[in-house]
């Protein structure tokens, strides 16, 4: 995940007081470990948050890109650790690709601040699954409630999200308490689009970062595990035992 803003230093206020984060260069750290990118506003890329998925050989992938009706919006270019282009899929959505040489991209996963999920937000489902089947083999399930990327290995990749003008890639970042998160966001002069609604085992919400990138949070939700044996069930076992 890398933001692209004209406020770096803003954003950082923002996210740091949201998530923990620090600013070290072009990434945002927490507790010393890279959660996410950090990139000026550029003539070349959309301002907000932009999703990268891995491509070890990014040539090859590009290339796939464009047989699959997408287009390239950039060059490949060096960064540190890693080379890597921005490309859009075939209704319009922006990603990147991310070739890893050294540096993959986060080093902190699994706790509040960093990344949990990436969504795809279309309407136009039929061009997502065969853009993103051609380019990288995924499979779209519904086996959940919800619309899910899968790879060819069936590993849970990424989600899809419908009901949206427009395409785009969307992050979600993992909080502690949804709830919590939220009154913080108006407070740092963000807002809130939707939610928090309950979604599969966790709490979503939609946000807007004072300068116009959209994101989520989403928080696990504990629920109450009960264990029932019917009575008929008890009966059943000890006449059985006693026979």
């Amino acid at each position: 995940m890398e933001l692209t803003t004209s406020n770096p230093e803003e954003a950082a206020g923002f996210y740091g007081g949201l998530f923990g984060w620090r600013l070290d260069g072009d990434r945002f750290t927490l507790d010393g470990r890279a959660v996410a990118g950090l990139s000026r506003s550029r003539s070349d890329r959309p301002e907000g948050w932009l999703t990268y998925l891995a491509a070890p050989d990014l040539e090859g992938t590009a290339e796939r890109v464009a047989q699959a009706y997408g287009r390239a919006l950039t060059w490949p270019e060096e960064r540190d650790g890693a080379r890597s282009a921005i490309v859009a899929d075939g209704a319009g959505a922006v990603f990147g690709l991310w070739q890893a040489a050294g540096f993959a991209g986060m080093q902190e996963r699994g706790v509040p601040g960093t990344m949990a999920w990436a969504d795809l937000l279309t309407d136009d489902v039929a061009t997502a699954t065969s853009f993103y089947a051609r380019v990288f083999g995924w499979t779209l399930t519904h086996e959940f409630g919800s619309g899910e990327w899968l790879t060819e290995a069936h590993d849970s990749v990424a989600g899809l999200i419908t009901g949206r003008y427009g395409a785009r890639w969307q992050p979600s970042f993992q909080v502690a308490d949804c709830s919590d998160a939220i009154d913080r966001v108006a407070g740092l002069g963000g807002r809130v689009l939707t939610g928090p609604a309950e979604l599969g085992l966790g709490c979503y919400a939609e946000i807007v970062d004072p300068f116009g990138g959209s994101f989520a949070v989403t928080s696990p939700v504990a629920r109450e595990v009960r264990l029932d044996v019917a009575y008929n069930d008890i009966i059943g076992m000890e006449l059985t035992y006693g026979g």
